[in-house]
């Protein structure tokens, strides 16, 4: 099964992604991940995107989806995958469309009230990764996985959130509006991760 997972930052695109990696035995290939990958590694694709990211350019399309279909090459990715970060635009849709078939998009709808609650409370820990919420109670310092110290995203800022979230919408909606004309959208309201996959699971026909 290929699927697109779309939602604004802080809808939960990364949490809904793990449960269904696990049922379905495919891969979650976000392009944010790729391009750090990339850029670490040194690759072709990595350097040329370093060059755009260090004078504030965005990546081309054409580098990032160069960097994706190597991925989709790849043998764990033969039976399906989830694409989280692409596509973001009709541009991005044409090169996906040209290249592969895509089963089902997943739209996760979320308003900005709840993101900006959502993200302004995100504690990340540094070592093992883990995310906490301040919404959660308990100890807001220190990681519950491996007790190193909590640290905010830059990026976890009104301003920020609030740009990004409006990026989104003007960017994204096309999109979802040309998967809808080809029946392949799935709606699903953002609320509690667990009902965000029973939503998610019970619309695939999967349990």
């Amino acid at each position: 099964m290929k699927l697109i997972l779309i939602g604004a930052p802080g809808a939960g695109k990364g949490t809904l992604s793990v449960p269904l990696k696990e049922k379905l035995g495919i891969p979650t290939i976000s392009t944010g991940d790729l391009l750090r990958d990339a850029i670490a590694n040194q690759t072709e694709e990595g350097i040329q995107a370093k060059s755009f990211m260090d004078r504030g350019a965005l990546v081309p399309t054409e580098v990032v989806f160069e960097m994706l279909k190597k991925r989709l090459q790849e043998p764990d990715a033969k039976n399906g995958y989830i694409l989280d970060g692409f596509p973001r635009n009709l541009e991005q849709v044409k090169l996906l469309e040209s290249y592969t078939d895509i089963d089902y998009v997943i739209d996760i709808e979320i308003g900005l009230d709840v993101i900006l609650e959502r993200l302004l409370g995100r504690r990340v820990c540094p070592k093992c990764k883990y995310i906490y919420n301040t919404s959660w109670g308990g100890d807001s310092v220190h990681c519950a996985k491996c007790g190193a110290e909590y640290i905010t995203r830059s990026d976890d800022n009104e301003e920020t959130i609030t740009k990004r979230y409006n990026l989104f919408v003007e960017e994204t909606e096309p999109v979802i509006d040309h998967y809808k004309k080809l029946g392949k959208v799935i709606e699903i309201k953002s609320s509690e991760s667990e009902e965000v996959k029973k939503q998610a699971f019970d619309a695939l026909g999967i349990n």
